[in-house]
């Protein structure tokens, strides 16, 4: 009998491969049998190559190696030397469409992702919106290994770590012991479009307030483009307690030990909501042009601490790209930090 062999596809932006993680975990975990092969970037082997002995890592890089048509077509016959018998495309866009393509005609059992754009559409409308809870990915995702054959009765996925966290050992002569007495926070001011962007002048007065309230906390913050590394270090100038954690950590690994030690984490609706949610860390998440109707909260996050305001034209766009109809973004600078400093109060007396 042949070998039951899944290929998982998802390349896209690290939150959305990061959303994945509990779905492929409770499939390796619900079918032991099962041999699971995770196609993705380079960045996200972090996330697979010790998350079940089952689970297997292959990376692509299709702007280098598989770039264009020449590319994808050495992709396809390297994955179908692997002898599959499940195609899951996680993503559905023109790369994993046209690999699906191939792997149809090549008669293997083929299932995609369903996007929901219309309920998404409607959300996102500028009149006669419908703000109604759309099904979030991990839902998509157990969708697409369900019409397989492979339906998942739980997400059993809890962190990538142990009880207990990454060993802070091997980032400690970086970052320091963490005190028994100490707050650690951690804080992602930024995101890939500006419609998902606090200002940064109004962080800083989030950062002012939980100092105040917690004297010997430290405050780490991330944030990964020069510009932004620029923007952090000046805040760390200002603010001895700020630390700026991506320019002293080595990478992702590092920084997913250091997520899994914080007491709770500020993150946009961005990347770093789900790093830390991959590691059981309370979230307080900022929204503004974005929604969490649109099914894009962090895995196990309280929707209780996702910091938004209502507006009559929220949401306005489902990944935060698009220009602010009313010119102001008043959907973010009208979030005090108040607001967030609260719920921020919130967890540490009460979730952790």
């Amino acid at each position: 009998m042949k070998t039951e062999h899944i290929l998982v596809i998802r390349f896209s932006a690290m939150g959305d491969v990061a959303m994945t993680v509990p779905v492929v975990y409770s499939l390796a975990q619900q079918y032991p049998h099962l041999r699971i092969t995770v196609l993705s970037r380079p960045f996200a082997r972090v996330f697979f190559e010790n998350l079940a002995p089952n689970v297997s890592f292959m990376e692509a890089d299709l702007m280098g190696e598989y770039h264009g048509i020449r590319g994808l077509n050495a992709l396809y016959r390297r994955l179908a030397a692997k002898h599959f018998t499940a195609v899951a495309d996680l993503h559905a866009i023109l790369r994993s469409h046209y690999l699906r393509m191939r792997f149809n005609i090549g008669r293997y059992h083929v299932a995609h992702i369903n996007k929901h754009r219309g309920g998404k559409r409607k959300l996102t409308a500028l009149n006669n919106k419908v703000k109604v809870q759309q099904p979030t990915s991990f839902k998509n995702y157990l969708d697409v290994f369900a019409s397989l054959g492979y339906p998942i009765s739980k997400l059993t996925f809890t962190s990538l770590f142990p009880e207990g966290g990454g060993n802070l050992r091997l980032i400690a002569d970086r970052t320091g012991e963490k005190k028994a007495f100490q707050t650690w926070i951690g804080i992602a001011p930024f995101a890939a479009h500006v419609g998902k962007i606090y200002p940064l002048q109004q962080m800083e007065k989030v950062i002012v307030q939980l100092l105040e309230r917690h004297p010997s906390c430290r405050i780490f913050l991330f944030g990964g483009g020069e510009d932004e590394k620029r923007q952090l270090d000046d805040l760390v100038q200002r603010h001895a307690a700020c630390t700026n954690a991506s320019a002293i950590l080595g990478g992702l690994h590092e920084e997913l030990i250091l997520m899994s030690a914080l007491d709770v984490m500020i993150s946009m609706d961005s990347a770093n909501m789900h790093l830390a949610s991959l590691v059981a860390t309370p979230v307080v998440s900022v929204w503004g042009a974005t929604h969490p109707y649109a099914g894009f909260m962090g895995y196990r996050q309280n929707p209780d601490n996702a910091v938004q305001i209502d507006l009559p034209c929220r949401p306005c766009s489902i990944y935060g790209d698009k220009p602010c109809m009313r010119g102001d973004y008043a959907c973010l600078k009208n979030i005090t930090p108040e607001l967030i400093v609260e719920r921020v109060e919130h967890i540490l007396h009460t979730e952790k």
